[in-house]
């Protein structure tokens, strides 16, 4: 039997290239007994589950942010946490244990190396996060997804992208049917002009940013030109609504999208942040988008959206120049232009990296026989 442990918690930039691992995992291995560690804090709980595998959850706290009194809390947080950690390991006893992020990663990633259980973990960022550059010196391997970032690794990185979920990879191009009308291949031919079908998200838990972007877009957007998929977050939700309702704008408006292959092979362009699953869905998907990088990353976005933007697959925005009369001329120029944004889903494709799960796989396998 061979037995994997992956800690992916918070947000689904976590948990999906965890579920990529795990299913492909488990198709190499008939025997494979695969469980996930997380907190109560996240979305694992709602995700891994439907999925159909075991999450167990620690006391973890994040390290970054917040007020002086809430990091020492956090610090003093890690002692149950790396408690807790420790009898999961003896309790489960796994053959190799793996961190997707997240600062869940670091008392099971942790307890399990000292313990001399092989540990690797997934570094998706051209800088790597605070956890995964604390956990560098005791991991024995180490995903990057950029040549430069495999320094910070003390000879542990390997290159091999973000694991991306193959319903994902599936998703087909974008072509122009008759008329000049774009369409996904394989899909029957649209008469008339269609409209841009834009697929509007802000990560798990959504972003007020581009929420409120979209919200003061609407005045300068003719409905009938744009059909959109808005992904609010729940705290945002009935807030959106009200907003298109005033504006006489209709639009499916949604807390949380689940079924994203769907979502982005409906959607003729992308708005989002540029975190780093999210930019290699988008490659995966061969879509293009409008990037608003999340200033409070580190760097890591405003590099995800530039690397894409610079191969023609992205149309890079910044916060500080977002508002609602840029996102909607932005948009409206992606609707006159099907050919353009055509051309930037191709671009897109273009990076994918479709064997990184399979990579990492090789990798898994290699440390459980070593």
């Amino acid at each position: 039997m061979a037995r994997l442990l992956i800690a992916a918690g918070g947000t689904g930039g976590h948990i999906y290239p965890g579920l990529a691992i795990a299913r492909e995992f488990a198709s190499r291995h008939s025997d494979a007994q695969i469980s996930f560690v997380g907190t109560n804090r996240g979305l694992e709980g709602k995700i891994i589950g439907k999925a159909g595998f075991d999450v167990h959850l620690l006391r973890a706290e994040p390290l970054r942010g917040g007020s002086m009194l809430r990091k020492i809390k956090s610090t003093f947080a890690l002692f149950p946490a790396l408690t807790d950690a420790r009898r999961l390991l003896r309790k489960l006893n796994p053959d190799v244990v793996v961190g997707v992020g997240g600062y869940i990663s670091g008392p099971l990633v942790l307890s399990a190396a000292r313990q001399g259980i092989p540990t690797l973990i997934l570094e998706p960022n051209y800088i790597p996060g605070l956890t995964n550059k604390w956990l560098a010196r005791w991991v024995d391997a180490a995903a990057v997804a950029w040549e430069e970032t495999a320094q910070h690794f003390h000879g542990k990185a390997f290159v091999a992208g973000n694991p991306i979920r193959p319903e994902i990879a599936a998703v087909p191009n974008l072509v122009l049917a008759s008329k000049g009308t774009p369409k996904p291949e394989g899909e029957s031919s649209l008469s008339g002009e269609a409209p841009l079908r834009v697929l509007l998200f802000g990560g798990s838990q959504g972003s007020r940013v581009l929420n409120d972007a979209m919200i003061a877009a609407l005045t300068h957007l003719p409905s009938e030109a744009i059909d959109i998929v808005h992904q609010t977050g729940p705290s945002d939700l009935e807030r959106v609504r009200v907003a298109y309702a005033q504006s006489n704008f209709s639009a499916r408006i949604e807390p949380y999208l689940l079924n994203m292959h769907q979502e982005y092979a409906r959607c003729h362009v992308v708005v989002s942040r540029a975190g780093a699953t999210t930019c290699a869905e988008l490659a995966a998907a061969g879509r293009g988008a409008i990037l608003v990088p999340l200033q409070l990353a580190g760097g890591h976005q405003r590099h995800n959206a530039k690397a894409l933007e610079n191969q023609g697959a992205a149309v890079l925005v910044e916060e500080e120049e977002l508002d609602g009369q840029t996102l909607a001329s932005t948009l409206m120029q992606l609707a006159s232009a099907p050919q353009r944004y055509i051309e930037m889903g191709r671009q897109a494709r273009q990076q994918a990296k479709p064997e990184a799960t399979a990579q990492i796989v090789d990798e898994l396998d290699r440390l459980m026989a070593y």
